[in-house]
């Protein structure tokens, strides 16, 4: 399948443009990014339970301390 040119891209956004109109653009390049990100999450997903790796956590951050001496210890 060949990729469309500058020109084809052109014509596409001015067609899209024309149908939608500039209110609705903003909505649906909205639309389209969410699409993208599901798309890619979903695939990755599926990748790791082929390969059979283990799911990792999306907040492995470990917990820090506070320091000695951040005010915790107050007396006033």
């Amino acid at each position: 399948m060949p990729v469309p040119g500058p020109w084809e891209l052109i014509l596409l956004l001015v067609i899209v443009l024309i149908i939608f109109g500039p209110g609705k653009l903003p909505d649906i390049g909205n639309a389209v990014g969410k699409g993208i990100k599901e798309f890619r999450k979903a695939s990755n997903d599926l990748e790791e339970s082929v390969r059979g790796e283990p799911k990792r956590p999306a907040a492995a951050a470990p917990a820090e301390e506070p320091p000695p001496g951040d005010g915790s210890d107050r007396t006033h």
